[in-house]
């Protein structure tokens, strides 16, 4: 388990340097993939990316509960790029493991296509629909220094989760 630095925290800011074919099947990329997993279970969260504890590489895991409508297994993603399948995007609440405590309203792209290396360098190649495409794209935000505050199109709709959860979780419903 590894430490999740916070908002302020330079890393969080810079781009991930892409990881180096060499890097592929050794025991220090696994290790940072289980790590990152562990790491985000033991937060609670469905993602977290390499940088978000203090590495700067474009790696990330991420998973989506089944409550969510699909029901994908803990995965990492090395290298990722995406691209939107289409234009259409829609604002969903999301927080942050390195910015605990605050929620807002973010636009996301509804469809992503995702191409990446799995742990061994082998390219993987999957389209992304929904909140697994939320997900997918938070996380990637990450390798590049965005968090999502920089992707919210007002900062009306930023509260605390407590907050969140009195008031604005409840409007909705």
């Amino acid at each position: 388990m590894r430490e999740v630095v916070r908002l302020g925290h330079p890393v969080l800011r810079e781009r991930a340097q892409e990881v180096p074919p060499e890097r592929f099947g050794t025991r220090k990329l696994r290790e940072l993939a289980l790590d990152l997993v562990r790491t985000m279970h033991a937060a609670s969260g469905v993602g977290l990316a390499a940088p978000q504890i203090a590495v700067g590489w474009r790696v990330f895991a991420y998973y989506v509960p089944a409550d969510y409508g699909e029901d994908v297994p803990p995965r990492v993603l090395v290298n990722p790029v995406l691209t939107p399948l289409d234009q259409r995007q829609e604002e969903d609440w999301e927080g942050c493991l390195s910015i605990p405590g605050l929620r807002g309203l973010v636009p996301r792209y509804l469809r992503v296509g995702v191409k990446a290396q799995n742990l061994e360098g082998e390219v993987v190649e999957f389209e992304a629909s929904g909140f697994h495409a939320r997900v997918i794209q938070h996380e990637y935000d990450h390798l590049d220094g965005v968090v999502f505050l920089d992707r919210m199109r007002s900062l009306a709709s930023l509260s605390f989760e407590s907050e969140w959860e009195r008031f604005a979780q409840k409007s909705e419903t």
